[in-house]
């Protein structure tokens, strides 16, 4: 039995974890930034980093307290080494460095990516590889072959924006606020997704990349279109193109299992959360016998405790890294920190 203290800073969360070993998450406190950003439509990578700078030490104070354990019973640290915003990363890796070197704690990166694919291992210790993953996020969309643990194939990536960034930046020109998922599945439930129809980037082809810049810019091109606008119509825009993402994440996904023979989909990121995706892809599993398995909501965002997860992977496999790595903000799914 060992502790593991996670931290995530890749981007405007703060969040610190305990993971009692093997998956036992004994806290996993997230400390966001929204309102902060909220003004401005999205994040500002120098306001976050400050904050987090400002939260950190709040937030390991209050893991630590909610798992009942003190720093001096730690056996590692972990914490996300990239991708993400650099000062953001920084500002995590710094304070998890300083810690180990303090108090002579073992220290490994993590990387993000990878980190949501182990999400869903925190409630099914029995979750194995071989499976398919599809990470989506504000900041990536991808299919991914997962033959084993550690060893990845990208098999379709977004090609221009990834589908949270897509859901943003519709729901600012809608109007709807920040951030753009929430709201935009909030307003969709009475909305009628039928009314307009947009088609999905490369909806059509049978290939697995992915693209919504087009449908982002189809939404802006209706919606000027229309004479009349009231709150209605902006909810009906908002279903559709709501249905249009989870239409073409869903073909593509069913398009990957085809190519692997794999029968198990592993779902992570900030976009899992969106209760239609869960409720489509769950009855395409029933209707093909198929595993599908989503995070539960907290450890869908951005969290501590999938890094906690994801670096005691590592640390029983031999991996430590060293007091002089440095953050990646362009780390690819595979790479490790050096």
């Amino acid at each position: 039995m060992s502790y593991v203290l996670g931290i995530e800073t890749s981007c405007d969360d703060t969040s610190c974890s305990i993971l009692k070993t093997p998956n036992q998450v004994l806290s996993n406190v997230v400390s966001t930034q929204v309102d902060f950003h909220r003004r401005f439509g999205g994040v500002v990578p120098e306001v976050a980093s400050r904050k987090h700078l400002e939260f950190l030490p709040l937030v390991v104070d209050e893991a630590l307290r909610e798992a009942g354990v003190d720093l001096s019973a730690l056996n590692l640290i972990a914490v996300t080494a990239g991708p993400g915003l650099m000062g953001s990363l920084l500002m995590g890796v710094s304070w998890a460095k300083t810690v180990a070197l303090l108090h002579s704690l073992p220290l490994v990166g993590v990387n993000h990516l990878e980190s949501h694919l182990f999400a869903s291992s925190l409630e099914n210790e029995d979750l194995r590889p071989p499976f398919l993953g599809l990470i989506i996020s504000g900041g990536h969309t991808e299919l991914v072959a997962v033959e084993e643990w550690g060893k990845y194939r990208i098999l379709g990536r977004t090609r221009d924006d990834a589908v949270g960034e897509a859901f943003d930046k519709v729901a600012k020109f809608l109007g709807l606020g920040y951030p753009g998922g929430p709201v935009i599945e909030k307003v969709s439930r009475r909305g009628d997704k039928d009314r307009f129809y947009f088609a999905g980037g490369l909806e059509k082809d049978r290939e697995l990349d992915f693209s919504f810049s087009g449908l982002k810019t189809a939404v802006i091109r209706t919606r000027k279109t229309l004479e009349q606008i009231d709150e209605q119509t902006i909810a009906d825009l908002a279903a559709s193109f709501q249905e249009s993402v989870i239409r073409t994440l869903v073909k593509k996904t069913l398009w990957a299992l085809e190519l692997t023979g794999f029968s198990t989909v592993v779902v992570g990121g900030g976009v899992a959360a969106n209760r239609a995706l869960r409720e489509a892809m769950h009855a395409e599993a029933q209707t093909r016998n198929l595993r599908v398995f989503f995070p539960s909501l907290p450890f869908c965002t951005d969290n501590a405790a999938m890094v906690a997860l994801c670096g005691f992977f590592y640390f029983t496999r031999g991996w430590e890294s060293s007091l002089e790595f440095e953050p990646n903000p362009r780390l690819a799914l595979g790479e490790l920190p050096v």
